[in-house]
């Protein structure tokens, strides 16, 4: 079988982590097509991984197997696991970096928030979940430190061949979630949201979506910088540029340089959508 297995990791392009994984998974199936998703995702950043994730893994083929280390608690008793949606497979730590996934797939959420800032919820009947416990699938000897490519790797390469879920370890029917943020309105009728995350291009990426944005002309207020209208492109102005982007999501740009750094902007920074009219400048 020939399945796509992607990965996403916060491992760099300088060492051999990413390369070993690849090792593993093709020592169990020389025929699956590895695709790097990303391994730039800042250090230990779950929230960036699972933003990062949302936004490429729907473009994938259905059953696509999609490997997820982004790991800080990596050899603790954090858990780890598969979850299988009718879209595709997803192996990771219960950490928080498939929120955008189960967020799809969740029945409700449970009582309590862990000291970690988790949230467990429970997961539709739609989608599989199971504990990765059984190891007879590991690599061995299992490293206290590279769960990625011991457990992890391995897992995926043998669902890409076919082996059932179930046969890694007891079933879940609840995984944990980080919270996702989402717009607010304040009694003026503005519209309230965050930067979600910066890409390569410096774009700030807002969680404010298409369909948040109200129907009449607004202005942006981005970092003390106001911006009128939206755009349709990133070439339509000169200077900051509001835009929804290929995610869907509100983005802040700057044509010929970078909104980040013009602004000084970071991940967590507001962005308000007001009222406005075409004759307010930036």
């Amino acid at each position: 079988m020939n399945t796509v297995i992607t990965l996403t990791t916060d491992f760099g392009q300088t060492d051999g982590y990413v390369a070993a994984m690849k090792g593993v998974i093709l020592g169990i199936n020389q025929e699956a097509r590895l695709v790097d998703i990303c391994h730039n995702i800042e250090p230990q950043n779950i929230s960036q991984a699972a933003f990062v994730l949302s936004t490429a893994y729907p473009s994938f083929p259905r059953k696509t197997v999609h490997l997820v280390v982004v790991d800080p608690g990596v050899g603790s008793a954090r858990r780890a696991i598969v979850l299988r949606t009718p879209e595709a497979d997803f192996i990771a730590p219960d950490n928080g970096v498939l929120s955008y996934v189960i967020n799809r797939h969740m029945a409700a959420p449970l009582e309590g928030v862990s000291p970690e800032g988790l949230t467990e919820v429970r997961l539709s009947k739609q989608v599989e979940a199971v504990e990765l416990t059984n190891d007879r699938f590991f690599r061995k000897p299992v490293s206290a430190t590279f769960h990625g490519r011991d457990i992890f790797a391995p897992v995926a390469a043998l669902l890409s061949v076919g082996f059932p879920a179930i046969q890694f370890g007891p079933p879940l029917d609840a995984l944990n979630m980080i919270p996702i943020s989402r717009p607010g309105k304040r009694p003026d009728g503005s519209l309230v949201g965050h930067v979600l995350h910066i890409d390569g291009f410096g774009n700030l990426i807002t969680d404010i979506k298409d369909d948040d944005l109200p129907s009449a002309e607004v202005v942006v207020d981005v970092c003390g910088r106001l911006i009128s209208g939206i755009s349709s492109t990133y070439d339509d102005r000169r200077g900051l540029t509001a835009v929804v982007g290929s995610s869907g999501h509100l983005e802040i740009a700057l044509k010929g340089g970078k909104a980040r750094a013009l602004l000084d902007a970071r991940v967590g920074d507001e962005i308000t959508v007001k009222p406005g009219d075409s004759n307010r400048s930036q």
